[in-house]
């Protein structure tokens, strides 16, 4: 079959297309489902607790990840700026991962211990408070949204189904961290998950 043939009829091109870029993703996507380094946990990293997860949707809810990334690059630049680049044995545990893909704010992938509970609140409630020159919207409602952990138990199970499918060694959650699942969150405000969630980002590897 000519060029010609394909270049004249844009129906058989967008075939080809197709067939090229699935057979190219599969390609680059499915050997990384049997490389070690991407499917097992770096030491440390652990599952987030009931309050870390219920922190992680507040973060994605408010948008958070479309002004900061999770993903530190191998670059002398980033690496002195933010920490150790980042690895894929961190993100076992993150589904959908957060490396987001602009940087309006500064990374948070080893935010984690950077600052204390105290100033992430004062952070939230109103940045300019502590960064003057920050452009980040305030978030004075994570301070009276409170969790009732109705369906935390049930995260923690879609988390185990997902996770388990790629990593089956993972250490998941026990029928008992589900169970408890809603007396850990229930009554806590957003802002206190949120606060958790970020505590924990990166210090597996940082220690």
């Amino acid at each position: 079959m000519s060029h010609e043939v394909v270049e004249k009829n844009i129906g058989l091109m967008m075939v080809f297309i197709i067939i090229v870029i699935s057979f190219g993703g599969l390609a680059e996507i499915v050997p990384l489902f049997f490389l070690k380094d991407t499917t097992t946990p770096v030491e440390g990293v652990k599952p987030y607790t009931a309050l870390q997860l219920e922190g992680r949707d507040v973060y994605i809810e408010n948008g958070c990840y479309l002004c900061h990334s999770q993903m530190i690059r191998p670059f002398r630049a980033e690496t002195q700026r933010y920490g150790h680049y980042s690895v894929a044995g961190e993100f076992v545990y993150d589904h959908p991962f957060q490396w987001g893909s602009k940087r309006t704010g500064p990374d948070l992938a080893r935010v984690g211990g950077r600052y204390s509970d105290d100033w992430h609140e004062a952070h939230l409630y109103n940045p300019r408070d502590v960064v003057p020159e920050s452009n980040m919207p305030s978030f004075p409602w994570l301070f009276e949204n409170k969790l009732d952990g109705a369906d935390t138990a049930a995260k923690m199970g879609a988390m185990n189904v997902v996770v388990g499918a790629t990593c089956p060694k993972c250490d998941l959650y026990s029928d008992e961290d589900i169970s408890n699942a809603q007396k850990a969150v229930e009554g806590k405000t957003e802002a206190e998950a949120l606060i958790a969630y970020l505590q924990g980002l990166g210090t597996a590897l940082k220690r």
